[in-house]
């Protein structure tokens, strides 16, 4: 985005951050064969894209690209075909919506009984919709900026004071959007009210602070966010799925911003 306008900087996260760290996860974890399926749209082709260069870069081998319709109601042909690859694991970008539906038919087609890993962006996981997609879910590991499980005191004060208002577990979204109004509020500190765009960006690129998701920054050159990835497991915490973080990478920038 900094090609397009300088006037912005990013409290979210990038689709490239957690595709290129899962990548790295797999590597690392011994998965060396492994089929990719994403939704056909340009998050999908994203998350495609970096994981496989990253991928194939460290030597793994990736048997087939599966990309399916991105509203589509059944995945049960696709996970068939995948399974007939014989993968070790299945590198998963499908909207969040859509994942319960997708664990559901990938223990049903016996992936998981055949030794197949479910891995993937956090989307897959997401911790609004986690506690109705049932067991089927249960030992899938995903790379995410965020988990409200989180151990932190931080976190812990924000995902209770996020369900006492809105009767739902905190997410990756509503931690990006309390980032978001953190920076503001930070950076018109630091102006002293002064609203003009050109200050305002400045107070705001090179900001660092702790968030309820762990440190983070905002990069000084391209405003994009670095912040740490984890990689979670699904497991039952006190009668409740969670994604229970296991491994750490600190301070990930965008690949393809990061050496500006």
């Amino acid at each position: 985005m900094i090609d397009k306008s300088p006037y912005f900087v990013r409290t979210s996260c990038t689709l490239a951050q957690s595709s290129v760290i899962m990548a790295d996860w797999a590597m690392n974890a011994g998965l060396k064969r492994i089929v990719t399926v994403v939704s056909d749209f340009s998050p999908g082709h994203e998350a495609e894209a970096v994981f496989k260069d990253r991928y194939l870069a460290a030597g793994g081998q990736i048997v087939e690209l599966i990309r399916v319709p991105l509203q589509n109601p059944d995945f049960a042909p696709f996970l068939q075909r995948a399974r007939d690859a014989a993968p070790q694991a299945l590198f998963v970008f499908i909207p969040s919506v859509q994942a319960a539906t997708f664990a559901k038919q990938f223990v049903e087609r016996g992936l998981d009984k055949a030794g197949i890993k479910l891995i993937g962006p956090g989307d897959l996981a997401d911790d609004d919709l986690l506690p109705h997609m049932g067991d089927a879910i249960l030992g899938t590991v995903t790379a995410h900026f965020y988990s409200a499980a989180h151990p932190s005191a931080l976190n812990n004060s924000f995902v209770e004071g996020y369900r006492k208002q809105n009767n739902s577990r905190a997410n990756f979204m509503a931690v990006s959007g309390y980032d978001g109004m953190h920076l503001i509020y930070q950076a018109l500190q630091n102006t002293r009210g002064a609203t003009d765009s050109s200050q305002l960006i400045a107070a705001m690129r090179g900001a660092a602070w702790e968030s309820p998701r762990g440190p983070m920054s905002i990069d000084p050159i391209t405003g994009d966010v670095v912040h740490n990835i984890y990689i979670r497991k699904v497991e039952k915490v006190n009668g409740e799925p969670q994604n229970v973080e296991f491994a750490t990478f600190e301070a990930v920038k965008d690949i393809r911003t990061a050496g500006r």
